[in-house]
């Protein structure tokens, strides 16, 4: 039987190509592998070609993604991804995030935006609720969104102070018997959010807002018996706390607040995955009204593009790890 073959030429010109393509052609050789079919770059122009429903289907692809890359902002993995699942199906401009400007650093000269459908999503929640669950993979922009987010907010006066907070798994509630004062305490527990911080407002501004009072960063077990009035309090990495902390940080709540919760639950620590307060608050909580859930996948990672084929392997291999261990021998007993 003859196979129906079609060829269709697709213009990119007036496009950087490596914002279009990306580095080494990574975004192409990802289109390639999704559809089974081999796209030529030929100067200004992208050659394609395959079977009519192939080339209706890559020709909507290319053009949502040329659309992208013509506002000025460089294609990712995700995006790719994003695009090709269906991500605009619902009428989401995807080339219209830049619009969307969550925060201006004035250190750097430049805006946080989101970089995916669902980092937009993860912004317009966080807009319209005062609580909201990001759960997902690492290097999906959960916490550095939202405190893009916390300072935007404080910059519009709509909230007095930022809380940001995390469980400290390794030293559990005894951070009293560590050297060095709260700061030193602290500082490699939540150094990942001191390092956002640093990225968007620098060290000076960190120092002076931490002096002030504005912004707060602590463990959560120095929660207790708070209450966060006019704030906007983060609880990082909350897979690791347990189901009583997890009800304690949102009960902290208080008037004209808003409350974020990020991590991820394929990274539990604790010694009973089973205790995890993010586990639990996402059976208890889901279908609240008030309570926002948003769900990342390995299409949303933001970082390096190996991230997101990092995370894919081990999701992939883990579950036959897990089982392999279980069939291994025990140990020979000790003869004394």
């Amino acid at each position: 039987m003859k196979r129906d073959f079609k060829r269709r030429i697709v213009s990119i010109a007036g496009i950087e190509p490596i914002r279009l393509l990306g580095v080494e052609d990574r975004n192409l050789r990802l289109i390639e592998e999704h559809f089974d079919e081999n796209v030529v770059v030929r100067g200004d122009e992208i050659i394609i070609a395959g079977s009519p429903r192939t080339i209706e289907q890559l020709t909507r692809v290319l053009e949502k993604l040329i659309e992208i890359a013509g506002s000025g902002r460089s294609v990712t993995e995700g995006d790719v991804l994003t695009v090709i699942r269906g991500g605009k199906a619902e009428g989401e401009k995807i080339g219209a995030l830049d619009d969307a400007i969550v925060y201006y650093s004035p250190l750097k000269r430049r805006s946080v935006v989101p970089r995916s459908v669902r980092q937009k999503e993860y912004v317009d929640a966080i807009r319209s609720h005062d609580v909201v669950f990001s759960i997902g993979p690492a290097g999906t922009g959960k916490t550095y969104l939202a405190i893009a987010c916390a300072l935007a907010a404080l910059k519009n006066g709509e909230i007095e102070r930022i809380f940001i907070s995390r469980p400290v798994v390794e030293a559990g509630e005894n951070l009293g018997f560590l050297p060095g004062d709260m700061q030193e305490k602290i500082e490699p527990y939540l150094r990942p959010i001191f390092d956002a911080l640093r990225d968007m407002i620098g060290q000076e501004r960190v120092v002076k807002m931490l002096g002030s009072g504005t912004l707060e960063i602590a463990p959560l077990a120095y929660m207790r018996g708070r209450t966060l009035n006019g704030s906007f309090a983060i609880l990082d990495e909350a897979q690791n706390c347990t189901v009583g902390q997890m009800k304690m940080f949102l009960t902290r709540l208080g008037e004209s607040s808003k409350a974020i919760v990020t991590g991820d639950v394929t990274q539990i620590d604790l010694a009973d995955p089973a205790q995890s307060g993010l586990v639990a608050a996402s059976e208890i909580l889901d279908g609240v009204e008030g309570i926002a859930f948003v769900t990342f996948g390995e299409e949303d990672v933001v970082r390096h593009w190996l991230v997101r084929r990092i995370i894919r392997a081990f999701s992939a291999k883990s579950a036959s790890l897990v089982a392999r261990a279980g069939r291994a021998d025990p140990p020979p007993e000790k003869i004394e």
